[in-house]
């Protein structure tokens, strides 16, 4: 095995570290993850308190993650189409569309989830 390569517990901690950066430029920089965020930490001790089992409670938290999930996407695809300048095209455009339609989704299927579940 080549020194260049890290171990299991190495390689481990440096990729905890990547996503520890990417959560901090995330809420650093996206107003929308601020807000969804600060909605997890409101709705998730309702996700555990509210349902009668705990099969509902764990498709209410999984719904609430999916939500922040699919926006650290929607910024990574942003930050890969800006990174290559501020010229408008066409397919960088498409892009950045359908991440925020995947956004949107997810807001939905959250809503739903919800409501079928307590109501």
């Amino acid at each position: 095995m080549s020194n260049d390569k890290l171990n299991g517990v190495k390689r481990l901690a440096k990729a905890c570290g990547y996503s520890w950066h990417g959560l901090t430029f995330t809420w650093r920089n996206e107003t929308a993850f601020q807000q969804e965020s600060l909605a997890f930490l409101v709705m998730l001790p309702l996700a555990l308190w509210w349902p009668e089992t705990h099969l509902e409670s764990a498709i209410l938290v999984m719904s609430l993650f999916v939500v922040l999930i699919t926006e650290l996407i929607n910024t990574a695809v942003e930050a890969a189409i800006d990174r290559h300048g501020d010229e408008r095209h066409h397919w960088s455009a498409v892009a950045k569309d359908v991440a925020s339609a995947a956004v949107l989704l997810a807001l939905i299927q959250c809503a739903l989830v919800w409501l079928l579940v307590l109501f």
